[in-house]
């Protein structure tokens, strides 16, 4: 049987490219395609090679490997991740290249990777949209969250952003009692004597909190005598399952969409049905027009107003919903962590609140503003464990980063078209020549007087420049008021006999988007 024969009879290729003029064809065409590529590629080398002598860039060091493509660099970090202590593991490493604050660059597949070392450049990348986006990250976050301000870039991003703005900067939650009566729902579901495991219970009231913000209507996570007590937990148990997701999709970016299961899918889709379901109850107005400034209506009615239908009302609700309630839930998580390990602070704290409030608990935030010393505790607690401890820009076109190259790193580095730049606010947190020989210490004292206040991007737990954090305050407030309520209920709070205190920074981690305890936040609780 002839090649021909053998094509044909398996169908292997269309009849037509049987004819050998046409197989000559092919073959010329996949050669020129290749001719192609070969002098595309030496000519895009010759411009960074160029672009580079004209703005005095010089190489970075080269993290150190041993297996071909930095093998055995991903092989350690998959091992760090599993035992919970990827971050420290990553601290080690900028750890031997800290006294020149280099930039250190590894190859693994996919686009070349620069590890920022300090964060004085993520601040100049931060501040401007023009050189880098985040690449992938809208397809990564699209099943869950579609097009909201957490995704978008450009024009719609603005346009977002502008929107919500003015939402959060009239959210009624000025006099504490959108979050009085969840905190309240909290410690009802709390014992009088006992111990208990605070993060998921967090999760819960930050839930409760945002959804309340932005549906006008709570899911009440943290009370089981609703009659949508089913409807509710499906949302919750969804939303944390799409949200796991997610973080796996991000994990092997730029090959997230080969993460697509049946539970996933179905758990975006609840979580869809479920809000869309709350807008259609609402009978919302979609028509545009001026802001009259109605203080009547909610954060959802005003969004709904500038808003193109139901579908995108839906996005921007869930950007900001994934964007408030995780973070938030892991500062409570950690502040509590650390209070139960700090005695002294945990006691400084109670006699701060004491002052300022005597035997009241009808808290307000004038109140909240006067707890110095509370503002410092969460402060060094974000400070220590940033909710968001990565963040990734990547190139859009070919640019440069202003340091780190050469060999005191004081030379800019060439970043070309499609690399990522990578900088850990969780690693800058712990740089000594900012925070002192303690940095790597629970110490809220350090914040107190004007002794940081000038370190810029060394601190930036809720971002900054064009995309700072719209919620800031509002989660601020909350961590405030929780932190205060539940040390005002509970005479005592302290950390359960028979767990052994770790070191800050050597606890088990888990760090999917945000970054929470693998091993939760247990306490001893007694009113």
């Amino acid at each position: 049987m002839t090649y021909e024969l053998w094509v044909r009879d398996r169908e292997y290729l269309p009849e037509l490219i049987t004819d050998r003029p046409l197989r000559i064809l092919v073959v010329v065409l996949c050669i020129a395609h290749i001719l192609r590529y070969i002098v595309v590629t030496w000519f895009q080398y010759s411009r960074d090679v160029e672009f580079a002598r004209e703005h005095g860039c010089k190489l970075a060091p080269d993290l150190p490997k041993k297996w071909p493509l930095g093998l055995d660099r991903i092989v350690q970090i998959w091992q760090a991740n599993a035992e919970g202590r990827l971050l420290d593991f990553f601290c080690d490493i900028a750890k031997d290249y800290e006294p020149r604050n280099m930039v250190s660059q590894y190859f693994v597949f996919g686009p070349r990777s620069w590890k920022l070392i300090r964060s004085q450049e993520f601040g100049a990348m931060a501040n401007t949209t023009e050189d880098y986006s985040f690449g992938v990250r809208s397809h990564i976050f699209k099943p869950l969250l579609g097009s909201g301000i957490f995704t978008q870039e450009g024009a719609a991003w603005k346009h977002s952003r502008e929107l919500l703005r003015k939402q959060f900067a009239r959210a009624q939650y000025q006099n504490m009692d959108q979050f009085r009566e969840h905190v309240d729902n909290l410690i009802n579901r709390l014992p009088d004597k006992g111990v208990v495991d605070m993060q998921p219970l967090f999760f819960n009231l930050t839930l409760d909190t945002a959804t309340a913000l932005l549906f006008g209507k709570s899911v009440y996570s943290l009370r089981a005598d609703l009659d949508q007590e089913k409807e509710n937990k499906l949302f919750a148990e969804s939303f944390n399952v799409a949200q796991e997701g997610l973080a796996k999709r991000f994990r092997i970016a730029p090959w997230h969409f080969l993460y697509n299961p049946a539970d996933f899918r179905q758990a975006c889709s609840n979580v869809h049905q479920f809000v869309q379901k709350y807008i259609q109850e609402r009978n919302l107005d979609f028509e545009k027009h001026e802001d009259d400034g109605d203080e009547s209506y909610g954060f959802i009615d005003q969004v709904a107003r500038e808003s193109r239908g139901i579908e995108d009302l839906r996005d921007q609700l869930l950007n900001v919903l994934l964007a408030g309630r995780d973070t938030t839930a892991c500062c409570l998580s950690w502040t509590l962590y650390l209070l139960v390990r700090h005695e002294t602070v945990l006691q400084r704290l109670r006699a701060e609140i004491k002052s300022i409030m005597g035997d009241s608990n009808d808290l307000a935030r004038d109140q909240i503003m006067k707890m110095r010393y509370l503002a410092c505790v969460v402060k060094e607690s974000l400070r220590l464990y940033p909710p968001v401890p990565l963040n990734i820009r990547e190139a859009k076109e070919m640019t440069f980063l202003p340091s780190g190259g050469g060999s005191e790193g004081h030379d800019p580095v060439l970043v070309r078209k499609g690399e990522v730049v990578v900088v850990s606010q969780y690693i800058t947190s712990r740089k000594k020549n900012i925070y002192g020989l303690d940095a790597e210490e629970f110490r809220p004292e350090r914040w107190e007087g004007d002794k940081l206040s000038k370190i810029g991007w060394a601190y930036f737990p809720f971002s900054g420049g064009p995309r700072h954090c719209l919620g800031e305050d509002f989660a601020l407030m909350e961590v405030s008021y929780t932190i205060v309520r539940l040390l005002q209920t509970f005479s005592d709070i302290a950390l359960p006999d028979g767990i052994e205190t770790q070191p800050v920074g050597k606890e088990r981690q888990r760090l999917t988007l945000v970054l929470s305890s693998e091993d939760g936040c247990l306490v001893k609780l007694r009113k």
